[in-house]
């Protein structure tokens, strides 16, 4: 551990409930922060907690609750539904915004680092926001992508700075998400990619599948059983991992599968570094994970989310990927074209500056106390 001052500050991390990307992403962060001997707090809700203290058992969690967007069964409907829900969604931003006042009371916070959790600024500390969608990609057209942009800008502008978790230059893997025509007003860091993935040396397999289940219901689960029912049938080695750290219910056997619940980050590591393929949805953490392996990307968007239908056309231009959306997913065939395709990965050799941008973060912090 490498201490740079005897004044230990306190630093409040919290990720968006949407899924786990937001909350896997800040466990890099975390480590670094610890690792400048910095006492970190964690927030989130129930599902959060049991994913962050299995990483970071000593570190004080703080029940916040999570923003509860629900979504629709269909891609079709997903953008209706979530605008319905703008309403409760302004309620939980003013809700958490009081929240935080009191827990920097309380807890006495030095400074807070929020992942996509528009409520969590003040003035009292300085505040990060970490975002790679500055350009919110919707399919209403462009006068509603550039009216959720202005509201986008307005709840970051609250906070002190905005970390962007991709690189400034091309190759960059967020393309106009993270690129956009106009910043925000608050100065802005590209961090280089969030992952608590590292290249390992384990025994390649070669065919073998990892197959990772992750996103928010119902999608979550409608994938899982198309994946599933099409596992029943495949005849090579694979392991699926369902995106579910909370549940205790043994996961389901299927022959010639290994299926988890959950796995640790050094077992997902492993995982990871050891298949030749690798399933998963195009959230953006989950890209970040699998961009500095040596695999072959099979990606599969979340029905509906634009964001992420965004990602997988401007990655398979690139050749990092090869795409199927939910509803024509085909394992076989789609193993077939990725035997056949020739991968590009541009982003393994690339350096990330999270190290240097922490440790300014808290020389600042530092500073001040």
């Amino acid at each position: 551990m490498t201490r740079i001052s005897e004044n230990k500050i306190k630093v409040l991390v919290a990720p968006l409930d949407w899924g786990l990307g937001h909350t896997t992403r800040c466990i890099p962060i975390i480590y670094e922060l610890i690792s400048l001997d910095v006492e970190v707090i964690l927030a989130g809700n129930d599902t959060q907690r049991a994913l962050l203290q299995s990483e970071f058992p000593d570190c004080k969690f703080l029940r916040l609750e999570g923003y509860n967007i629900s979504y629709s069964s269909t891609g079709s409907g997903f953008a209706l539904k979530v605008l319905q829900q703008v309403p409760s969604t302004l309620k939980t931003i003013r809700a958490e915004n009081n929240w935080l006042d009191k827990t920097i009371e309380e807890y006495k916070i030095d400074a807070v680092i929020s992942d996509n959790r528009f409520g969590l600024h003040t003035k009292k500390v300085p505040c990060i926001f970490i975002t790679h969608q500055l350009l919110i990609k919707n399919d209403l057209g462009k006068i509603a992508e550039r009216t959720m942009q202005r509201f986008n800008y307005q709840q970051i502008n609250h906070f002190t700075k905005c970390w962007i978790p991709d690189f400034e230059n091309q190759p960059n893997l967020a393309g106009a998400l993270s690129h956009p025509e106009k910043m925000p007003s608050i100065p802005c860091d590209y961090i280089g990619l969030l992952t608590r993935i590292k290249r390992v040396e384990v025994q390649k397999i070669k065919g073998h599948i990892l197959i990772m289940i992750s996103g928010p219901e119902p999608q979550r689960t409608l994938f899982e059983k198309i994946i599933f029912e099409q596992l029943e049938s495949f005849n090579g080695t694979a392991t699926v991992v369902r995106g579910k750290p909370a549940d205790t219910v043994p996961p389901p056997l299927i022959n010639g599968v290994a299926v988890f619940n959950h796995l640790a980050k050094e077992d997902l590591n492993k995982e990871l570094c050891r298949a030749e393929f690798v399933v998963c949805r195009t959230g953006y953490s989950s890209v970040m994970d699998i961009a500095g392996l040596d695999v072959k990307p099979i990606l599969v968007p979340t029905p509906g989310q634009t964001e992420q239908e965004y990602l997988a056309k401007y990655l398979s231009k690139q050749n990092f990927c090869i795409t199927s959306t939910q509803q024509n997913f085909n394992l076989k065939l789609l193993l077939q074209k990725a035997q056949k395709f020739q991968f590009e990965n541009p982003f393994r050799q690339k350096k990330y500056n999270l190290s240097e941008i922490v440790r300014v973060f808290v020389r600042e912090m530092i500073s001040k106390t």
